[in-house]
């Protein structure tokens, strides 16, 4: 891959706040973006060079935004690969489709990470009310069902405590879906690896991460001892998934501290919410990693730069506390510009630094 020089557009499908931090980033290098995303509000556009507002399956638009474009990215997984295919026919794409068709299918991905050696919790694929019985008595309860695609934050997916809950869930989940175990740990962390167009890896330091309602509250660092202990062989798995897929750009995958080591949840072919701390926490962000991995720019440190980096999420009306994060020593604000403040969602976050 030859470099992709400052002054070029680099496409972004999505238009959430994920996409408006790559703008940003991006900016910064000296590169122009452009938004491609079919939302009312598109928080992206509002750190973009420019935005398309349309349905990511027409053509037409497609092929124009192609030839806007001299790379193009995405923010999110929960988009059909049929475009990103397309696109990638007539523009680099990086992340690739594959990234992003391992990742956004539960069964195909747990299989993935399976074959590189990596250990999901015990799982079972559920296509029909009769398989969901047939996978409880395997697995036993407690257990929880997931639809296998485009579920995040606690969305399509249901805990069952016993047998007796499979109507309901079944009911609220149908199928394909996955059931899995529940297991044991100790803290939940994440892996954000960077990986280059001339396949260089580089990863940050992993952050605890604590959720509240399946949505992600707090991100620290330094992580506890029992994650330090595990970063090691979850990085290294992490960088097998990269190297199988080819993957070009940021790839997070998020792992359970357990006490025979570190057990696979999920991955995410793009930049992470688990890794906003970068932005003020460490060397170079995640964003401005990513915007170098695509445009086949060399990779940046990824070092801590103070003692203690925490990242909060702010939460539906979390953000209205804005005024007191604004006059606190070492606390920096990232608003996303929503208009539209909700119960669960992601309105900005904050992080926080001891130095």
């Amino acid at each position: 891959m030859s470099v992709i020089p400052p002054g070029s557009t680099i496409g972004i499908l999505g238009g959430g706040q994920l996409g408006r931090m790559i703008a940003s980033a991006a900016a910064d290098l000296g590169y122009r973006t452009h938004v491609l995303a079919p939302d009312r509000e598109s928080v992206a556009a509002q750190t973009a060079s420019a935005l398309t507002r349309a349905d990511y399956h027409n053509k037409v638009v497609l092929a124009d935004f192609a030839a806007q474009c001299d790379v193009v990215t995405y923010e999110f997984e929960n988009i059909s690969a049929l475009p990103v295919q397309w696109l990638a026919e007539r523009v680099p794409v990086h992340p690739s489709p594959l990234s992003l068709e391992v990742a956004q299918d539960r069964v195909r991905e747990k299989r993935f990470v399976e074959q590189v050696g990596g250990r999901p919790a015990r799982w079972a694929a559920v296509d029909s009310r009769e398989e969901l019985d047939a996978a409880l008595a395997a697995i036993g309860c407690p257990a929880v069902l997931k639809t296998t695609r485009f579920g995040y934050d606690g969305k399509g997916q249901m805990r069952l405590s016993s047998p007796a809950d499979a109507d309901a869930a079944w009911e609220a989940i149908g199928g394909p879906a996955v059931l899995e175990a529940f297991i044991t740990f100790s803290h939940e962390f994440s892996i954000i690896l960077v990986r280059g167009s001339d396949g260089t890896v580089t990863s940050y330091p992993p952050p605890w991460n604590e959720h509240r309602n399946a949505i992600l509250h707090r991100s620290t660092l330094p992580a506890p001892a029992a994650i330090a202990a595990q970063w090691t062989e979850a990085a290294a798995l992490t960088g097998r998934i990269a190297e199988a897929l080819g993957h070009v750009g940021v790839l997070t995958c998020e792992f359970f501290a357990a006490a025979d080591g570190p057990v696979f949840n999920e991955m995410a072919p793009r930049v992470h919410n688990s890794g906003h701390w970068t932005i003020e926490g460490a060397a170079t962000s995640q964003f401005a990693n990513h915007v170098r991995a695509i445009c086949g720019l060399p990779l940046g440190d990824t070092a801590l730069v103070a003692q203690r980096v925490e990242m909060e999420n702010l939460i539906g009306a979390d953000w209205e506390r804005w005024p007191d994060y604004v006059a606190a020593r070492d606390t920096y604000l990232h608003l996303y510009g929503k208009r539209e403040t909700r119960e669960g969602r992601k309105m900005g976050h904050v992080t926080r630094l001891e130095r």
